[in-house]
């Protein structure tokens, strides 16, 4: 099991990040603008990954633990 390294106001904004960019990448995809629309996307789901496992693999690698406990 991967231990928590994502915890509290850290978790919430990558959250708020996952929806906005959720949203963006729709209003992207439907204007036609499907390279950026698909960064979006990728975006959108890299922070909804690091929001919903609590882990973010580039705060392990420097070293960051934003968990409370």
């Amino acid at each position: 099991m991967v231990s928590k390294n994502v915890g509290g106001r850290d978790r919430l904004v990558r959250t708020v990040l996952a929806a906005v960019l959720t949203v963006v990448t729709v209003r992207l995809l439907r204007s036609g603008n499907r390279k950026v629309g698909l960064l979006a996307a990728v975006g959108a789901l890299g922070f909804g990954f690091n929001a919903t496992t609590s882990f973010c693999g580039l705060n392990r690698a420097l070293g960051i633990d934003t968990t409370e406990e």
